[in-house]
């Protein structure tokens, strides 16, 4: 495996982390050890994962590599997709601007808000007793 081109990209939603890992190949891809299928069985997350990679005509130009771990499969898929995303743009500088565009290079911001002290959790407020 000497001189093995290799791409990465780390990905983060919510708290979630990914690490990508892209290589020249025919569009194999692998999620913790497990096929992509098999670790998300849900057709539209597999969509919105393959987004970047549709968006660049790279479906089957690369064999994908994923480690993720932390938060549920929304957020998984989202970090994936994040990282994806990154290990493209180490590829090509020219995708930015198709990436830019579809609004995948931000990272998305939102997190669980902490629970607050009183309270059940961040807003939510025990029950009104009047007696």
């Amino acid at each position: 495996m000497a001189n093995k081109v290799m791409y990465r990209g780390t990905g983060r939603r919510k708290s979630s982390v990914a690490r990508v890992i892209l290589t020249p190949g025919t569009g194999k891809f692998t999620i913790n050890g497990r096929t992509f299928e098999d670790y998300i069985p849900s057709a539209a997350t597999r969509l919105d994962v393959e987004q970047p990679l549709d968006k660049t005509s790279n479906m089957t130009t690369f064999d994908i590599r994923v480690n993720v771990n932390g938060g549920g499969i929304t957020g998984q898929a989202g970090a994936i997709r994040h990282g994806i995303t990154r290990a493209l743009l180490e590829v090509n500088a020219d995708y930015r601007k198709v990436l830019k565009a579809a609004g995948l290079i931000t990272r998305d911001p939102r997190v669980k808000e902490r629970k607050k002290p009183g309270l059940k959790k961040a807003r939510r407020a025990p029950q009104f007793s009047k007696r």
